[in-house]
């Protein structure tokens, strides 16, 4: 789907990193790239795909009015275009416009019930609003019609996650990880339940799973110091809040677990 790891950029319990638009390829983001398909455009300017597919880059390079310029552009020319609602919904997401990206989810799954990626950024934006009632159906349904998609069931964790009920957030962490353990987010997310839990062991593992997949992950080195300290090892935890620090030196619990070692 278009959107997807843009979904999963989202739903993390820490800060996003941007957009991941699966309509383009990461490398197709430079200003290059964005030039020869802006040329494929002049050569074809009534063609959808092509705005939708330069919307991509846009996005990519965090260029998202410029993004939502093209996904408008493709919606005029392909009004059933449910992945230009959905990604322009997530480039609204970007800059703030929230009311606009659930109009722009709504549109998309009036105009295809079946689109998963509009369910699920739909969710996560429900949930950042305390719709957690709602985003939990939308995520039901997104599973129903993509049962092997790692993002439905992280976000689903996250609602659980959210609502305290650790056993259900993790037995869907643990679907997001096993179809697909080369995302960091879930394995972060699985690790602050295990600590809330007492399974500091556990969760060591999982910061540590996530860290070796992103080791810039916001969240990542101050949960391991956290589970560390809670195991009672003081070394490696003062290691790992300093880590944090070197990552985002305003990482509240890094400064938070040093002032307490």
């Amino acid at each position: 789907m278009i959107a997807a790891a843009f979904v999963a950029g989202c739903t993390s319990s820490a800060p996003g990193r941007g957009p991941g638009f699966a309509e383009v390829d990461p490398g197709v983001a430079s200003s290059g790239n964005i030039a020869s398909l802006s040329d494929v455009i002049q050569r074809n300017p009534n063609d959808p795909t092509a705005y939708l597919t330069r919307g991509g880059a846009y996005a990519r390079s965090a260029r998202y009015q410029e993004a939502i310029h093209d996904f408008s552009q493709a919606i005029k020319l392909d009004p059933n275009s449910a992945d230009a609602y959905t990604n322009r919904a997530l480039a609204y997401r970007q800059i703030g416009q929230n009311d606009k990206a659930l109009e722009d989810f709504n549109q998309a799954i009036a105009v295809n019930p079946n689109h998963t990626s509009a369910y699920i950024g739909r969710a996560n934006l429900l949930r950042t609003q305390g719709n957690l009632v709602a985003a939990l159906a939308d995520l039901d349904q997104a599973i129903r019609l993509a049962p092997e998609n790692p993002q439905s069931f992280h976000a689903r964790g996250l609602i659980y996650q959210k609502q305290g009920d650790c056993v259900q957030a993790i037995s869907n962490f643990d679907n997001a990880i096993d179809r697909n353990p080369f995302v960091a987010a879930p394995y972060l997310a699985r690790g602050q339940c295990e600590i809330a839990g007492g399974k500091y062991d556990a969760a060591i593992e999982d910061f540590n799973a996530a860290l070796n997949v992103d080791t810039k992950i916001p969240g990542g080195w101050s949960g391991l110091g956290l589970a560390y300290e809670r195991q009672g090892n003081r070394s490696k935890a003062q290691e790992s809040y300093n880590h944090a620090l070197t990552v985002d030196p305003n990482d509240e619990l890094a400064h938070a677990g040093l002032a307490r070692l």
